[in-house]
């Protein structure tokens, strides 16, 4: 089956019947990554593909995909240009620091997660039209169509989906008093067809009328109606108001290996830098993947770079974020000098470092690469699965409950256990603090890996043990992405494990110096491509998932 072999980066770079020349789609669901795709083969190009896909997402992963929500976009051209797109949501103009305590000061969890008042006013429209007006080759509307396609005409759902909707019925039910096509009298079934005429419609608007079809005329009267009817905030002042923006890439380095990730208001790139910058000194290959030393260190170094997290990061437009700082190499040495190889560290001793919280697990990314080379990685939410279980009557989309990703009360934790200080507080119009960390590696100037998860609070450390299984590891994309994961967070102070991740004498032997494992289910749905030696793209896309790697 092989045909030619040689060293890539480390691995084993080979070409064989799972990699291709002319580019590549990797995303959650099948169906989208074929709409990218197709999009390729028609002379689109890498930001033509993301805009395609991030509309069929929309309609074919509903839990995640959306136009209700928001996210980031790295993007890197063949000829080695770097930029990112914030499409982040935003804070209506009229909230307010405590909109989610009670009198006594005390957070209201069910107030930020569920209903109106959760959602953030939505980002990716704007983003997707920002995207193609600076790099898109074809026509908006050709981009948009296979989604209203998909919308009108319908498509099956797959077994994972039909047991979500069926978990939710409840919920939607109570949220949804008008009825919504996600409810259904009896139970939802594998390969049951699900028909969203509304949402069909909006994506239509959108398409003949680019962003003005969602922030203005019927969709966005029918989101302010919305609000009224569950008691939001979002006005259509909001919506109009809302813009994309450009942001100057986060720059690191690791091995000999360029990254290019996201700036502030995502904590993910500084975090995937100061990670990767902590490990390096140290020979990880030697010790071996997964073992005792290896995920020692890869621990303590999650415990210091999340503590920083929680006290500096915020929306870089209301916070003076010490971007430079955080990644210089000598804080890092600092940093990483206390901890001890005989004992666990402590995180109530282990603070924010001396200087001058997260999205749900149903995040979803996806990585692009085309035929000439450029290569896009975005990862876009609706925070929890569903969001906030809201569907807009009249629009047929689902609201984002993003506003449980500002710290709702600075120092205490929102529902994914992540702490947030005074830098992620609610303000208006302010972007929320998010974990997401699309990124893209090369190497001498070559594209080398396109890399990107949800999983809220360890999207950092999925995407960071990634790169580290590939680079200091030898695995191959799909190996590397499967692989089994651990993550810490500096608070709670304990070390998340996926079952079977450590074998029993690693388990021992970290449990002796004082670490506390806790089991889990899945960390993370990696969907990455690695360039190999030989030009040719390998795609790796998480089995955790209904995920989809297409190449051509």
């Amino acid at each position: 089956m092989s045909l030619f072999f040689g060293c890539v980066g480390g691995q084993l770079g080979r070409h064989n019947s799972d990699e291709y020349r002319n580019g590549m789609v990797v995303s959650a669901n099948g169906i989208a990554s074929q709409v990218g795709v197709d999009i390729l083969k028609k002379g689109g190009n890498a930001v033509d593909a993301a805009v395609a896909v991030q509309f069929a997402l929309a309609v074919v992963y509903p839990n995640a995909g959306n136009i209700g929500g928001g996210g980031f976009m790295v993007y890197r051209s063949a000829k080695g240009e770097a930029n990112t797109l914030d499409f982040r949501e935003k804070a209506a103009g009229s909230a307010t620091r405590d909109m989610y305590l009670d009198v006594a000061g005390n957070p209201i969890v069910e107030k930020s997660l569920y209903g109106q008042l959760a959602a953030g006013v939505p980002g990716s429209v704007a983003g997707m039209v920002e995207a193609h007006q600076k790099y898109g080759k074809l026509k908006w509307e050709d981009l948009v169509k296979p989604a209203v396609k998909l919308a009108g005409e319908g498509f099956k759902i797959t077994a994972r989906q039909a047991n979500e909707l069926n978990g939710l019925k409840k919920r939607l039910k109570a949220l949804n008093p008008l009825g919504t096509v996600l409810l259904k009298d009896n139970k939802w079934a594998e390969g049951d067809v699900l028909v969203q005429q509304e949402l069909a419609n909006t994506l239509k608007l959108i398409a003949e009328k680019g962003r003005k079809g969602f922030y203005e005329g019927p969709v966005a009267d029918s989101i302010v109606a919305e609000m009224q009817r569950g008691g939001g905030i979002m006005t259509k002042q909001d919506l109009q108001d809302y813009q994309a923006v450009w942001r100057k890439p986060v720059v690191g380095s690791y091995r000999g290996y360029e990254i290019v990730t996201m700036p502030p208001p995502s904590s993910g790139g500084i975090a995937l830098v100061q990670l990767l910058k902590s490990v390096e000194p140290y020979p990880l290959a030697k010790w071996g993947f997964n073992a005792d030393s290896t995920v020692q260190l890869m621990v303590e170094a999650e415990r210091r770079v999340y503590a920083d997290r929680a006290s500096y990061l915020g929306d870089p437009d209301f916070y003076p974020v010490p971007q430079k700082k955080l990644m210089e190499d000598a804080y890092i040495r600092q940093r990483m000098s206390t901890f001890n190889w005989q004992q666990a560290g402590s995180s109530a001793s282990i603070g924010a470092g001396e200087i001058a919280p997260a999205e749900h697990e149903e995040t979803t990314h996806f990585s692009i690469v085309d035929r000439e080379g450029n290569a896009v990685s975005i990862t876009t939410t609706l925070n929890g699965s569903y969001g906030a279980a809201v569907v807009v009557k009249g629009a047929g989309f689902l609201l984002n409950n993003e506003m449980d990703d500002f710290s709702v009360k600075p120092g205490a934790p929102n529902m994914y256990g992540l702490v947030g200080g005074e830098a992620n507080a609610i303000a208006p119009n302010k972007r929320m603090l998010s974990s997401m960390t699309p990124a893209i590696l090369s190497k001498d100037g070559q594209l080398f890996m396109v890399v990107g998860t949800p999983g809220g609070s360890t999207i950092i450390t999925s995407v960071f043990q990634t790169i580290v299984n590939v680079v200091d590891f030898n695995k191959s994309m799909q190996a590397a992405v499967s692989a089994k994961k651990f993550h810490h967070q500096w608070l709670p102070d304990d070390v998340s494990v996926e079952e079977n991740a450590l074998d029993s004498l690693t388990t021992v032997k970290l449990e002796a110096k004082g670490y506390k494992l806790v089991p889990r289910g899945p960390i993370g749905r990696v969907d990455a491509i690695l360039r190999t030696k030989w030009g040719f793209y390998q795609g790796g896309a998480d089995p955790r998932g209904d995920d989809k790697a297409i190449g051509w």
